[in-house]
């Protein structure tokens, strides 16, 4: 599991949005590119699930579960590239038999399962959004310096 500290800068019911600042665990993760940037480039805001009930302002530590992060590398990178070789060697392999040039049905096949590999993906992607296990955590506050939000009770 991965942790990571920062300052809660909004809340609702059920979420809050942190900053954080970039660290050396950032280069190596495969998510980077999806977290939003702030300013400059060492912010950036993330929106993770509240079950610490945090408050704005507090000082917070949120947990990725490494297994699912995994799980969605695997989706968005390795997935998409293993249709690409799987359709580029059935259209080599089905050319001869229906008398077609065999790089050109390789290149033709391989893209088409391409594109239907990165529409599968967003289908995914936008279910695992959805699952708590696919979001950061806000699991401990480790200064209560915030205040509650206008009508939001302390």
């Amino acid at each position: 599991m991965a942790t990571e500290q920062g300052i809660v800068t909004k809340t609702d019911s059920r979420a809050a949005w942190v900053k954080t600042i970039k660290t050396g665990a950032c280069e190596g993760c495969s998510a980077r590119g999806s977290c939003h940037s702030l300013g400059n480039n060492a912010e950036m805001e993330v929106e993770a699930i509240n079950e610490a009930g945090a408050r704005v302002g507090d000082r917070i530590v949120l947990l990725f579960e490494t297994g699912s992060l995994l799980k969605a590398t695997f989706l968005l990178y390795v997935f998409p590239i293993l249709l690409l070789i799987a359709g580029a060697a059935l259209g080599q392999e089905i050319a001869p038999y229906i008398d077609f040039n065999p790089s050109g049905l390789s290149a033709l096949t391989g893209f088409s399962f391409f594109i239907a590999a990165v529409l599968i993906v967003k289908v995914r992607a936008n279910k695992m959004a959805l699952k708590k296990e696919y979001r950061p955590k806000i699991v401990k506050i480790l200064a209560r310096t915030g205040q509650s939000e206008p009508g939001k009770n302390p």
